[in-house]
């Protein structure tokens, strides 16, 4: 269910871990890697990131008004 999620064009806000620290970002899905288990994501400065996913802590989908 959250895969599918994932694939629509909505704004999301991701807690995950870099470094041993949490790190939020609110960001655009632009791709899942299931094979490299990673998403690639797009924040609202249009800066791409690459998130392994057993790294994140939480997601939260919000509405872009």
């Amino acid at each position: 269910m959250i895969l599918k999620e994932l694939s629509t064009n909505e704004l999301i806000t991701i807690d995950y871990y870099k470094e041993g620290m949490i790190k939020t970002c609110k960001a655009y899905v632009l791709y899942l890697n299931v094979n490299d288990q990673t998403l690639l994501i797009k924040d609202e400065q249009l800066i791409v990131y690459s998130i392994h996913l057993s790294g994140i802590k939480e997601i939260l989908f919000t509405e872009y008004v």
